[in-house]
């Protein structure tokens, strides 16, 4: 196959735009929530724990469908799944806006905005990596992309802040539904680097199966501030999932068929790492996320553009590292990178816990937050370098769904175990737990990066 990048491409910039966009929206709508918890509980006759429960389904859903989400990519093309995702989406969002109770919410915003996600998520980073085949022009790609979606998380809070405080929580829905329709113009120029192999199968049993058991083990940390028997019981049911699902399909690549996600992904130990480090980043910005913006509504009692406002401080370090991404790859190893970021996040949540019990003013929360948001823009990119650039063309639809999948069932585990602590007790003593569970989680990133092989800095000069 010819270079992407030496084959005419008119529309470049505005495809990237898109597919940062599209990460952009999706990042949005996993954090914007934070900030309607009152909002949407008294609107909805709901509680704290039900709107906590439709953000961490929502999370749910994107990380179990993303396999197969991936998967099909290969079957009928990256740009119709990424246009078929993107119109699902739109649809859930308009559902969520108009509303009359936490059930429909779910199945707008947790249901169909999940699945949308899960089908135009993975064509994001399958295309940036085959339009940009060497290292250098594929972390600009994916910085662009990762600063896009790391602003979506992190700004999610200041601009539903703001669009709920203005107007109303359900004009937040309207506002990414007109975002999802701004990315379908750009993708007019859009143009599949690969044809699309209709003579693919699609391993249905094994996608059920990946799905079932994601589902039952977040379930399952969800449960644990009810019932201690009940969340051993599902966590354990979705082992036991999952084990049948690897057992089955190790059995489909011994009878020469092709399953749902090869075991070769496994075997390499750098992408493997990766992974690792892609999970606990995305845990520790959504569950820092959720624990401080619970904690400002229901305890001290903000508005949600107060909460949001705060928020301003991680937005900014995380814009100002992401953005960086070209700059900071040209001069250090990824692994350098990833371990610095979460050097940074981990002192970070520790400011956070310090100065918040120290004094009652906002402001306090800024240091820490701007130490998350600079520690998470600078890992992101490399850690999905580290794992798409592993896996050569053919391999790009099964590893981008994982990668996205172990993304995102970061955030669900981030939100589920932070909001788990919190709602158990919402006071000041909780609120610092949550925040040591995550820097905790956090440390064990660290040791994860450090496992990463050693790479020459691009910036040093080897002596003759």
């Amino acid at each position: 196959m010819a270079d992407p990048d030496r084959q005419p491409q008119p529309g470049r910039r505005s495809v990237l735009a898109a597919l940062a966009l599209a990460q952009f929206i999706c990042s949005f709508a996993g954090s914007n929530m934070n900030v309607m918890i009152n909002d949407i509980s008294a609107d909805l006759d709901t509680t704290v724990q039900g709107v906590q429960v439709a953000i961490t389904i929502f999370l749910l859903v994107m990380a179990a469908l993303m396999i197969p989400g991936g998967k099909l990519t290969d079957r009928y093309g990256r740009k119709r799944c990424f246009l078929t995702g993107l119109v699902v989406y739109a649809v859930g969002a308009v559902l969520c806006a108009v509303s009359p109770g936490l059930g429909v919410l779910i199945l707008g915003n947790s249901i169909l905005e999940g699945i949308g996600t899960a089908l135009l998520i993975p064509p994001v980073y399958i295309l940036a990596t085959l339009l940009h085949p060497d290292m250098t022009s594929r972390a600009r790609a994916f910085g662009v992309i990762m600063a896009l979606g790391g602003i979506g998380a992190a700004a999610g809070p200041l601009i539903g802040g703001l669009i709920t405080t203005w107007i109303s929580w359900r004009a937040a829905f309207v506002f990414q539904a007109l975002v999802i329709a701004l990315i379908v113009l750009l993708s007019r120029r859009m143009k599949d680097p690969l044809p699309p192999d209709p003579t693919r199968s699609f391993d249905t049993a094994g996608a059920v199966l990946s799905a079932v058991g994601l589902v039952l083990i977040v379930t399952g940390i969800l449960a644990a501030d009810n019932n201690i028997w009940l969340m051993a019981g599902l966590l354990a049911a979705g082992a036991l999932v999952l084990w049948w699902f690897f057992r089955r399909v190790r059995a489909e690549e011994a009878a020469g068929r092709e399953p749902l996600l090869s075991l070769g992904l496994f075997r390499d130990r750098t992408s493997n790492l990766g992974l690792v480090t892609q999970n606990v980043q995305w845990l520790l910005l959504m569950g820092t996320s959720f624990t401080v913006a619970a904690y400002l509504q229901v305890i001290r009692g903000y508005d949600a553009i107060e909460t949001g406002v705060i928020f301003t401080a991680a937005t900014l370090g995380l814009l100002a590292s992401s953005l960086a991404a070209e700059s900071l790859s040209k001069r250090r190893s990824q692994r350098t990178l990833i371990m610095t970021g979460f050097v940074l996040s981990v002192v970070g949540i520790a400011v956070l816990v310090t100065l918040a019990s120290a004094s009652v003013n906002p402001w306090v929360y800024a240091p820490g937050l701007l130490l998350i948001g600079l520690g998470l823009g600078v890992m992101l990119t490399p850690s999905v370098n580290v794992v798409q650039s592993s896996f050569p063309e053919e391999q790009q639809g099964e590893i981008s769904g994982l990668s996205r999948s172990v993304s995102n069932l970061g955030s669900s585990f981030g939100t589920a175990i932070a909001g788990t602590i919190l709602v158990a007790g919402l006071t000041r003593g909780a609120y610092a737990a949550a925040l040591t569970v995550l820097g905790a989680v956090g440390i064990a990133g660290l040791v994860a990066a450090a496992l990463l092989p050693r790479e020459r800095d691009p910036g040093t000069r080897v002596r003759p």
